[in-house]
């Protein structure tokens, strides 16, 4: 290296240092200890209930979850999931699990979401005509990726399971519309 060169190469060296610690200077902050607990007051609980019920078939589920607001536009939270399905002379199971999800609410009304959820499925099937009676057990895991309408605690929308997999997931479907309330 010639002389000419280790001089720009000092030069460059002193400017950029120059440039870090005067930025750092105005960087710094007086922190403030505040020894109050504010975690409660960010935490809301919701979930969903379901039931349903028709000729020789029942539906109850259970959903509590529970957020914590990081800010106004990002929650995240966990979930469990309780769940009973009976068809009369076909199956009876028994669904429960947990989930975690997040929250982003670029803009008051728009909430969107994703989720990941693990449940177990035990399902007994009875013996009939088609085939004998069995057991059936598994883990079942979903990622939602979902969009709704936002209106103060109540947020109307749908979600799609991205690890939908017709003949291994619990749902009939990838698609489900949804309404989640926080309070």
């Amino acid at each position: 290296m010639n002389k000419n060169q280790i001089s720009i190469v000092f030069k460059s060296f002193f400017v950029i240092l120059t440039v870090l610690f005067s930025n750092s200077g105005n960087a710094q902050q007086n922190y403030v200890i505040d020894n109050s607990n504010h975690f409660w007051d960010k935490v809301q609980f919701g979930g969903g209930l379901g039931l349903g019920f028709g000729s020789g078939y029942t539906n109850i589920s259970v959903m509590p979850s529970a957020i914590y607001n990081i800010n106004p536009i990002v929650s995240m939270g966990v979930g469990l999931q309780f769940g009973y399905l009976y068809q009369k002379d076909y199956y009876e199971s028994f669904v429960y699990g947990g989930s975690f999800i997040t929250l982003v609410n670029p803009i008051p009304q728009l909430q969107l979401s994703a989720e990941l959820e693990q449940v177990r499925v035990d399902t007994d099937y009875e013996e009939n005509y088609y085939h004998p009676g069995f057991s059936d057990a598994y883990w079942n895991t979903a990622l939602y990726l979902g969009a709704g309408y936002r209106t103060g605690n109540v947020t109307i929308g749908a979600r799609y399971d991205v690890l939908y997999d017709p003949n291994k997931s619990l749902y009939g479907s990838g698609f489900m519309p949804f309404v989640r309330v926080y309070f």
